[in-house]
């Protein structure tokens, strides 16, 4: 098996470095697609990712699938299983451009960027125009039978919902808020624990192919997340409750703010979140990191945001 990751930040290191430990890699093949200048930087930080990359025995392709995603074609002939990690929020038509690349190339297995939440059910004109092209993607796949693909569902990267910009959680202004409603839930997961579970698909396929799958570190409420927080450090955080209503007029008032799009969609609690059940990871009895270990994880930075 020969497989290329595209991209190596957060999302894509993490994705190599499962690839790389997977106990059934055996003589694979596992490489990784950076950009002319990332792979050639003299600075610090990638001179440091490409030491990491190299550290996993991963050999560096080099192209540009933002600006020229086309010419990536010969490059894709070369593997048994393409991983598009990179990209996202970049210029509008990037994710599909890499996926007409792919199939193009004829590439057997496909994993596209949809690493987030569940797409379909939001449904198209959403508030993140983003999101319209993560179903124009899985339309072009389900149009075709060469190349097999499999659509990863992660829920929200973990750590957001500690990024003050979010809304969720500000711990230097020690409050929590609930978008929509504190009933309403999240499913999230942490990208070292999307690495896991891609590499298991790929190399354990069964019953993820031109489909679907759903995996999640932990879903939790809102209101559960307060409670938790509350526990862990011994405070009694402010508690906000933004309404969908009172969104709606901000985003109104404010129509290119991202963060604003996101906590929308959030707010409507449509198909942001998924039974812990339902996931593949507990399926197959891998186990995840939640919220309340990565609280604990993070303890010490936590509490310093806290002033405690």
């Amino acid at each position: 098996m020969s497989i290329l990751v595209v991209g190596a930040g957060e999302l894509g290191l993490a994705t190599l470095s499962a690839l790389s430990a997977h106990p059934s890699r055996g003589t694979s093949k596992l490489a990784v697609l950076l950009r002319q200048e990332t792979a050639t930087s003299s600075a610090p930080e990638k001179q440091e990712q490409i030491r990491k990359i190299r550290s996993f025995g991963v050999d560096i392709e080099t192209g540009d699938f933002i600006n020229d995603p086309a010419a990536l074609v010969p490059i894709f002939k070369k593997y048994s299983v393409v991983i598009q990690c990179a990209g996202y929020g970049m210029a509008p038509g990037t994710q599909l451009g890499v996926t007409k690349a792919v199939l193009e190339a004829g590439v057997p297995r496909y994993f596209p960027w949809q690493f987030g939440v569940d797409y379909e059910a939001i449904g198209a004109g959403s508030s993140q125009p983003l999101f319209d092209e993560m179903l124009s993607v899985r339309a072009l796949l389900r149009a075709q039978e060469k190349t097999a693909w499999t659509v990863v569902s992660t829920g929200l990267f973990m750590s957001y919902l500690f990024i003050p910009d979010f809304g969720v959680v500000d711990l230097e202004n020690r409050t929590v808020r609930a978008l929509g409603g504190w009933d309403n839930t999240v499913t999230v997961t942490n990208p070292e624990d999307i690495g896991v579970m891609v590499a298991d698909i790929v190399f354990n396929p069964r019953d993820t192919e031109n489909r679907v799958v759903y995996i999640g570190s932990d879903t939790i409420s809102y209101g559960q997340l307060a409670d938790l927080l509350d526990g862990a450090f011994g405070l009694g955080l402010k508690r906000e409750e933004w309404k969908l209503e009172f969104l709606r007029g901000k985003l109104e008032s404010d129509p290119e703010n991202l963060w604003l799009k996101y906590q929308n969609i959030f707010a409507k609690g449509v198909g942001v979140s998924w039974p812990k059940e339902k996931t593949l990871n507990h399926q197959r009895g891998i186990s995840l990191i939640d919220v309340a270990s990565y609280v604990e994880k993070n303890k010490a930075s936590f509490a310093s945001k806290l002033g405690i």
